[in-house]
């Protein structure tokens, strides 16, 4: 029986499963990531939701109000973090993302742009973040919304109008802090990308965006590959975090330390942690021009403050 109604969607996923299958093998790590999943299961029902799929290494889960779905993606960080702090295994991440809007129930699965909306943001999301849209925002009591921050507008894959985006938690959320008022203070702290193809290795500050790569002479990190376009991606500052756009015909690729591979044709994703960028072909490809990045804090590296760009060669 097909049924309409105005849900808010969740997707959560585990970040760093790939290296827990180079550790400790098949058997075991299958076992643990399962039941890891199956933990992440649990707020699902506890705050009135219900599993919709499990999805590998993550869930999607539908909620009658976003304020629940909000309420889970919470506990779902605490328990990964309580779960990791028990273990002497490598850490594992979750990414959480929440939209809402109309979805259709049939045959025990969901449908619509809601769900499509939720799944594109979980490819923005930086380990141990909640990203939520602005319709899911105004849902939320004045305690939940003081907790997450804009990130502005994200273009979605597939999608064509840009998405309203908030974050709560991760790397990007690291700087908040809650005042004796309650109210939410970001400090400034400046980041920084390193880029390095070959013997090129640059750093770039957040200020210095948008930074291009492509083959031009005039590209701010050139990539002089007959494989690259002039101008082939940009790299944008957006609300706290580095956002990757494709600009090339033949596509642009990213693979996360995490061994997840994204296909950027026209489209965007957030960076996180550390990867390769393929310009023009896959990173998996030995053919491909792979540019490796880092996203760093300046406070982790030394010196602490780098003005301009600095060429690290």
């Amino acid at each position: 029986m097909t049924q309409i109604a105005d849900r808010a969607v969740l997707f959560a996923d585990l970040r760093g499963s790939t290296a827990l299958f180079e550790a400790l093998g098949n058997a075991e790590a299958t076992t643990l990531v399962t039941q890891c999943v199956g933990q992440l299961a649990r707020p699902v029902a506890e705050f009135g939701g219900h599993v919709v799929k499990t999805l590998g290494d993550g869930l999607m889960a539908v909620f009658p109000s976003p304020a629940q779905a909000v309420a889970a993606a919470q506990q779902m960080h605490e328990l990964l973090d309580a779960t990791n702090g028990a273990s002497n295994l490598r850490e594992l991440h979750v990414q959480v993302a929440v939209a809402r809007g109309e979805v259709v129930q049939l045959a025990g699965d969901c449908f619509g742009d809601a769900v499509n909306v939720a799944a594109r943001l979980l490819d923005h999301a930086s380990d141990n973040e909640t990203l939520i849209t602005a319709e899911v925002l105004r849902d939320l009591a004045a305690d939940q919304r003081t907790r997450f921050r804009s990130l502005d507008k994200l273009t979605l894959r597939g999608r064509v109008e840009p998405v309203q985006v908030h974050v709560q938690g991760g790397r990007r959320g690291a700087d908040m802090a809650v005042t004796q008022f309650g109210e939410v203070a970001v400090a400034m702290e400046p980041e920084g990308l390193r880029l390095v193809w070959t013997d090129l290795n640059r750093l770039f500050a957040s200020e210095q965006m948008p930074v291009v790569l492509g083959r031009s002479p005039q590209a701010s990190f050139c990539v002089d590959d007959s494989r690259v376009s002039r101008s082939h991606a940009r790299v944008d500052w957006h609300g706290g975090g580095f956002q990757l756009t494709d600009l090339s015909y033949n596509g642009t690729y990213v693979r996360f330390n995490d061994g997840e591979i994204l296909s950027l044709r026209r489209g965007s994703c957030a960076l996180h942690g550390s990867g390769v960028i393929g310009l023009g072909g896959s990173p998996v490809d030995p053919n491909s021009a792979c540019v490796r990045f880092d996203v760093l804090r300046f406070s982790d590296t030394q010196p602490q403050t780098i003005p301009g760009l600095l060429d690290l060669s």
